[in-house]
């Protein structure tokens, strides 16, 4: 399934099956059990490795999502029941069970994009010196493995980035704009429209 993005929170909890996903919290293989947080306006894609998979998608306001990128539940068996009948009382059950998993061992593609995800000013060339990579070597293996080049990914994460803290409402927009590594107001106005859908005017005017 190519890169794609979806507008509100949710947990992707595995029932059956595996399959790889690469995206903006970083890149894991999953199977049963293994639930995946997604953050609104997060894009991932999914490489699958079983000749199927059957996820439970479980709908989250943003204020529940867990730090960790990636969760487990030991029965995801009873989440599935309880969704066939009452898809509420499965989320709370998801969210009363699950717990933190450990995280696989990154090799540098998931370096980089852990690195984009926490420094919105990183310089790509510097990060690629400092290890001994070539700038072209970067380009063409990130890509590769995420379905993007590392310039756009860190473009991406920036605009979702500048829309949590517009929406927060407690900066202006043009320091949001420095703090998220922006060029200029302008160039965040652009990427956050292009990552939601709505200018960062319009963000602000709705929580006002």
């Amino acid at each position: 399934m190519p890169r794609h993005r979806h507008d509100a929170s949710y947990l992707a909890l595995v029932l059956s099956g595996r399959y790889e996903e690469a995206g903006d919290r970083g890149r894991f293989q999953v199977g049963a059990g293994d639930i995946v947080v997604h953050g609104a306006f997060e894009a991932h894609l999914n490489r699958y490795i079983s000749a199927s998979s059957l996820i439970l998608n479980i709908p989250l306001h943003t204020w529940q999502e867990p730090e960790a990128p990636l969760m487990q539940l030991a029965d995801p068996d009873s989440a599935a029941r309880l969704a066939e009948r009452d898809p509420r009382a499965a989320a709370a059950y998801v969210l009363a069970n699950m717990r933190a998993a450990t995280l696989p061992m990154a090799d540098w593609p998931d370096q980089l994009a852990a690195a984009l995800a926490q420094d919105p000013h990183l310089r790509l060339q510097s990060w690629a010196r400092q290890r001994g990579l070539a700038d072209a070597t970067v380009s063409r293996g990130f890509y590769k493995v995420f379905g993007i080049s590392p310039s756009a990914y860190r473009a991406q994460l920036r605009g979702r980035l500048a829309w949590r803290q517009i929406v927060a409402g407690a900066q202006c927009l043009p320091d949001i704009a420095i703090d998220c590594g922006f060029a200029d107001q302008s160039h965040m106005t652009r990427t956050v429209a292009a990552v939601t859908g709505r200018s960062p005017g319009a963000w602000r005017n709705q929580v006002k």
